[in-house]
């Protein structure tokens, strides 16, 4: 069988192989050798427009660290291993936290804003025929908000680096690396998970 791997920006924090540091070089270095288009009078007010608008964007698609998440509720757990289609980018062990909010959206079928739903991965290790978390890898974070985050369903998306709140992943790239695989669950709010009494 072969693995395919998932498109999500989280994937560079969660692969050992990825190179971020190669790719954020390459990234600034391309930025930092402007076109000559750049110098005319109406390019540089356009400009100024655009930033601004992604000014507002970037300041939209902050998603909130959640703090004491692990006294939430638990909605499930589950290991991906080898083999599966999703394992070179969430590869391990992976639990679903829900905020009140959000727990109620899962009895429902609809989140209401101020849901917040976690997505934390560790590592698996296997031994003595058992499976145990290691090293977390990322903490993803889903939160639910309108108006901020309109353009994605109402919510907010975002991945923390080892969950290190100082090393967010996401940002500004949510729509494509989050929210396009979330559009396949519409019918239940954008939500993956489900739960189970």
């Amino acid at each position: 069988m072969s693995v395919r791997r998932h498109p999500c920006v989280l994937s560079l924090f969660i692969q050992p192989n990825a190179n971020l540091v190669e790719l954020v070089e390459r990234n600034s270095a391309m930025r930092a050798q402007p076109p000559p288009w750049w110098f005319s009078p109406s390019a540089l007010a356009a400009l100024g427009s655009a930033a601004s608008a992604v000014a507002q964007d970037a300041e939209v698609a902050k998603v909130d660290y959640p703090t004491g998440y692990r006294d939430w509720t638990h909605v499930k757990s589950m290991v991906i291993q080898p083999g599966h289609q999703l394992y070179e980018s969430f590869g391990g062990i992976h639990h679903i936290y829900a905020n009140q909010s959000a727990l109620e959206g899962y009895r429902s079928g609809s989140f209401a804003d101020g849901s917040v739903i976690i997505f934390d991965l560790l590592e698996a290790t296997a031994a003595d025929n058992a499976i145990t978390e290691g090293k977390r890898k990322v903490l993803g974070v889903m939160q639910k908000d309108g108006k901020r985050f309109a353009g994605t369903g109402g919510w907010g998306f975002e991945g923390f680096a080892a969950g290190d709140p100082a090393r967010p992943v996401v940002g500004k790239n949510a729509p494509t690396a989050c929210f396009g695989c979330h559009t396949a669950q519409k019918d239940h709010d954008y939500v993956f998970s489900v739960w189970r009494e």
